[in-house]
């Protein structure tokens, strides 16, 4: 997938989830909750790569 694809696919979800969530207070309450878990990811796969380093081996 080219980085403009992955955009658009992206855009396309978001458009998708707004327009199933109709209340701004639970849409903007759901957009919290998908930058919690990126953020979680994030920390999840600097870990991984801080080990990886260190340990020698690929984490799980």
């Amino acid at each position: 997938m080219t980085s403009t694809e992955l955009i658009v696919s992206i855009t396309a979800a978001a458009a998708a989830i707004a327009a199933d969530i109709p209340d701004n207070a639970q849409l903007s309450l759901a957009a919290a909750a998908f930058v919690q878990l990126g953020d979680t990811l994030e920390v999840i796969a600097a870990q991984r790569d801080l080990c990886d380093t260190k340990c020698g081996e690929p984490q799980k």
